[in-house]
C-alpha cells in the first residue's frame, strides 16, 4: 500500500466529531450535526471565495463552513447552499458556537498529539 493510500485510508477510519444544537432541534431534543476535522481541501473551498478568511472570517465563510462541513446522523448533508440565507438569519452567536465546534476539530487534534 502507498503512503498516499495508507493517509486516505487512515482518514476514512476517522471517528466524526459532532455538535448538539438545542435551538435547531425538535420539542425538547437538541439537533446533533456530524463533521469531519477542516481538510486542507475544505479551506481551498472557502478561500476561494473568500481569500482572507484564515485573517478575516466573515460570517458568509462561516455559514459556508458550515454549509461544507455538517451533516445528520444519516451521514448526508444538513445543509445546502439554498439554506445559506436561512443560515444567515439566525443569531451570531449561534452561528459562532457551530462553526466553532466546526473549525475547533483542526485545534483540538493538533492539541490532543502534542
Amino acid at each position: 500500500m502507498s503512503l498516499a493510500q495508507r493517509i486516505a485510508a487512515n482518514r476514512a477510519d476517522k471517528e466524526l466529531s459532532s455538535i448538539d444544537v438545542e435551538e435547531w432541534g425538535e420539542g425538547d431534543q437538541a439537533q446533533t450535526l456530524f463533521f469531519t476535522e477542516v481538510s486542507a481541501r475544505d479551506m481551498s473551498k472557502i478561500q476561494k471565495k473568500h481569500p482572507d478568511f484564515i485573517n478575516n472570517p466573515t460570517m458568509d465563510a462561516m455559514v459556508e463552513m458550515i454549509i461544507l462541513k455538517c451533516q445528520n446522523a444519516d451521514g448526508e448533508k444538513a445543509f445546502d447552499v439554498g439554506d445559506k440565507f436561512i443560515l444567515m438569519g439566525e443569531p451570531l452567536v449561534l452561528i459562532a458556537k457551530v462553526f466553532g465546534a466546526v473549525f475547533e476539530t483542526v485545534a483540538v487534534e493538533e492539541h490532543e498529539k502534542n
